[in-house]
């Protein structure tokens, strides 16, 4: 079971963006991920006039390594880590370690 998942809320621990918070976006196999509205940089973008895409400075959101960002816990107004638990169920459940409160599971999009 993953630790961070798409549409986790996140808070950059180090680097450019630290202190940041956002929800998780994207989440890459070389263990990177895309935050929404956080590590923006410029980018120079070329015209594609076959997809309408016009040429021009645009900002977008950079990949960060997942080591670098941690939960959010909200109760605690902290970052946490994230343990797993089994309930009685026999269910498998995410954790805060700072406050013990269950991770709310992410909004599915699709």
């Amino acid at each position: 079971m993953k630790r961070i998942r798409i549409g986790d809320e996140v808070i950059v621990l180090t680097g450019r963006a630290k202190g940041q918070r956002g929800t998780v976006r994207e989440l890459r196999a070389n263990g990177r991920c895309i935050v929404s509205g956080v590590n923006m940089v410029k980018k120079h973008r070329r015209a594609v006039p076959s997809r309408q895409i016009t040429a021009g400075i645009v900002e977008i959101e950079a990949s960060l390594p997942l080591s670098n960002v941690a939960h959010y816990d909200a109760a605690s107004d902290k970052p946490s880590r994230v343990g797993i638990r089994v309930a009685e169920d026999g269910t498998r459940v995410r954790y805060y370690k700072r406050s013990g409160e269950p991770v709310p599971e992410p909004e599915k999009s699709q």
